[in-house]
């Protein structure tokens, strides 16, 4: 069964992972960040980029490896400025010309195309590594032996792991979300991870994730993939 089925109505995509599959794009993540970039918990990553299966990968790896993730989306009004330095950011290739003055300086910079089946990105800009192609190489990964602890920092403002992971907690509970619920999710009503990531996951929910959502198609969609909650 899929946890993580992705849709974009735009252009026909689908992409769907099992548990064990989003595993192992996120072990492969964390692998990447902690054996080849060496990354430890405390070290600070920028993430800008839309909700995406790629995305999840993204966070769910920096989060095992118990980096402190900043994640500011789509929305050039949220661009990470002013902050402490970055460790490592991730930047969505088809933005990153408009944005790379304002995207802070980072040891390690990688670029995602959000290609289908998470192909290579296109005209890869100087500095940059392009993270399909150097994640690829962490398939088959372990997880790190260096995990995320319950007190290590999660996020920027200073909440522990512990804490980000009650607060998903409740808002599962808050949005009806339970153990078993295949949840649909218009990526156009939110861009924080807690909500279209987090919270389903704690409940031990799945998630269908629809970029451009076709809202004509909206019940064929919910029959298709026999969604029982809609955020």
């Amino acid at each position: 069964m899929e946890l993580f089925t992705y849709y974009d109505d735009a252009t026909g995509e689908r992409v769907g992972l099992t548990a064990g599959e989003l595993g192992d794009w996120s072990a492969a993540a964390a692998s990447l960040l902690t054996g080849e970039c060496g990354l430890r918990p405390g070290h600070r990553a920028g993430v800008l980029l839309p909700p995406h299966w790629q995305t999840a990968a993204v966070l769910l790896g920096a989060w095992s490896a118990g980096l402190a993730v900043s994640f500011r989306g789509w929305s050039t009004a949220g661009l990470i400025s002013g902050g402490p330095a970055l460790d490592v950011t991730f930047v969505e290739r088809r933005r990153v010309d408009n944005w790379l003055d304002d995207v802070p300086l980072a040891q390690h910079q990688f670029v995602l195309g959000l290609a289908p089946n998470g192909g290579p990105s296109p005209d890869v800009p100087e500095k940059y590594r392009d993270f399909p192609e150097a994640v690829r190489a962490h398939l088959g990964a372990t997880p790190p032996q260096g995990r995320a602890r319950a007190f290590d920092i999660a996020t920027p403002d200073g909440t522990t792991f512990g804490e980000y992971g009650a607060i998903a907690a409740s808002v599962a509970r808050s949005r009806g979300i339970g153990r078993g619920d295949r949840v649909l999710i218009d990526a156009s009503e939110t861009e924080e991870p807690l909500i279209w990531l987090l919270a389903p996951l704690t409940a031990g929910a799945s998630i269908v994730l629809c970029a451009n959502l076709d809202r004509s198609r909206l019940d064929e969609r919910i029959a298709a993939e026999g969604a029982t909650r809609l955020l």
